[in-house]
């Protein structure tokens, strides 16, 4: 197998500049073969996770593909994400693949949670659309993003407003007490498999409480302007309660019962939880099913270049109907849906037949 020679890149962007104690706020790691410099390249980022070290990134680069593991200024920083924001650090990685690694063909890569915000990347290569966050213009650099070749979805979300409506518990009562609960739509009072009208009501009240929270942002952020605040931090409680987490008779695959974090119960009443902290602004930009633009359908359905869904079947996290609607949202004339065997990160084997899956495809195209 080729030998991979890994090179650290560290850059401002055009609204970030370095850190008084000195870091690069975009930081990531270029994974190449050795030899003749590769004219092909993935990039994958996340709104959150540290993708320098992505588990396909040495993988890729031993069959010839360069992979930039890339981060923006929000990894492990989430509470403040603002899109925009994100987007021109994406942007400063795949210009640098462009300009100074001598890339031909970018592929954006969407693993996870960065399915949907690289599909919203891609989107605003091909036509700017997005709004600012309240109280803030649109930085000009976001209306001049590089753009890409192809397009891979791995395992990816339907968006963070998406996720995160449908595992939020929306037995909660009272968004300041994380014991709060109504019985009635507790998912572990109830047996499964659940009954369609328990299923039907359940997904409602979920929608209600991520609607409910934004009315309250919206109205906070009022009394915090009269006030001469900007913003303020909050918590969000009870997120891993996904009926699919029980009932595997719901969107049926290979997975196992449980969540990314084992026990669903255990993890709902947890401290770690998705979004489990935010400013009233990052609700807005991630999590609002109102107000985010980080949804994936709205921009899938303007990506034309030719596209690659992989989903694993024993995922906990994301589910068949994901991938499919993925697939279905795309605009591209040239798409793929395969299914793959293995779990979100391919934790227990896979990862090197996904690889080969995602090559050998990549190298049909380039």
């Amino acid at each position: 197998m080729t030998t991979v020679q890994r090179q650290s890149v560290a850059l401002t962007s055009a609204t970030s500049t370095l850190a008084g104690h000195g870091p690069h706020p975009c930081q990531g790691i270029y994974y190449r073969p050795t030899g003749p410099a590769p004219r092909v390249a993935c990039i994958a980022t996340h709104y959150n996770l540290d993708f320098s070290e992505h588990y396909m990134a040495e993988r890729l680069a031993e069959r010839g593909i360069g992979f930039l593991g890339w981060n923006t200024r929000y990894r492990g920083n989430e509470p403040y994400f603002l899109l925009e924001h994100a987007l021109i650090d994406i942007g400063a990685g795949v210009r640098w693949l462009r300009e100074e690694a001598g890339i031909d063909t970018v592929v954006i890569l969407g693993n996870c949670g960065g399915g949907s915000l690289m599909a919203t990347y891609l989107s605003q290569t091909i036509s700017p659309s997005i709004e600012p966050a309240i109280g803030l213009r649109l930085p000009d650099a976001v209306l001049n993003l590089p753009g890409a070749d192809l397009y891979v979805s791995l395992n990816a979300h339907l968006g963070r407003a998406e996720v995160m409506s449908t595992w939020m518990d929306p037995s909660v009562t009272d968004e300041t007490d994380p014991l709060s609960v109504d019985p009635s739509l507790d998912m572990f009072q109830h047996d499964a498999p659940y009954d369609a009208a328990f299923r039907s009501r359940y997904r409602g009240a979920q929608e209600a409480r991520n609607h409910r929270i934004t009315a309250w942002v919206y109205t906070e952020l009022d009394r915090l302007a009269a006030a001469g605040a900007w913003d303020r931090t909050f918590n969000v409680h009870r997120a891993w309660a996904d009926l699919r987490f029980a009932d595997l008779s719901l969107d049926p695959s290979d997975r196992l019962a449980g969540c990314y974090a084992g026990d669903p119960r255990g993890a709902n009443y947890g401290p770690f939880t998705l979004g489990g902290t935010s400013t009233l602004r990052s609700w807005l930009a991630m999590w609002s099913l109102e107000a985010s633009q980080c949804q994936a359908a709205p921009h899938l359905a303007r990506i034309t270049v030719p596209a690659l869904v992989v989903q694993s079947l024993a995922d906990r996290g994301v589910f068949p109907s994901d991938a499919r609607s993925i697939s279905d949202a795309l605009a591209s004339a040239d798409k793929t849906l395969e299914w793959v065997p293995g779990e979100h990160y391919f934790e227990t084997g896979g990862r090197d037949e996904v690889a080969d899956l995602v090559s050998m495809w990549i190298s049909d195209r380039s």
